[in-house]
């Protein structure tokens, strides 16, 4: 006692849209292969890549900048207490230089005297 009531026959209308359900997976399929091989795709994976290889090329500069940087810090350190040391002596010398000016100058008038 099956009646067929055309469009309205709900067995047909599963039917139809098992039917549009396979066609949309298909062409869903579809898209997404041809999509994911497409010419546009390979060049942004390539692109991607090169970013990639660009990105961990500059964080290797930035390393070594950075160890550059403390080598430079490290030498500036050292200049900076040599250059201390220098100025310390250069006074000393001063006045062990005064001190031997005024020897001099007081053996001088006593001996002129």
């Amino acid at each position: 006692m099956t009646e067929d009531r055309g469009d309205l026959d709900l067995t047909l209308q599963v039917e139809k849209l098992k039917k549009r359900v396979r066609e949309a997976e298909g062409e869903t399929s579809l898209v997404k292969a041809v999509g994911m091989n497409s010419p546009e795709m390979r060049a942004m994976k390539k692109s991607i890549e090169e970013k990639d290889l660009l990105i961990q090329e500059l964080r290797m500069r930035i390393r070594d900048m950075l160890l550059i940087s403390e080598q430079h810090r490290s030498i500036l350190g050292a200049e900076i207490t040599d250059r201390k040391r220098l100025e310390k002596e250069v006074r000393d010398l001063k006045v062990q230089m005064s001190e031997y000016m005024s020897v001099r100058v007081d053996s001088a008038r006593k001996s002129g005297a």
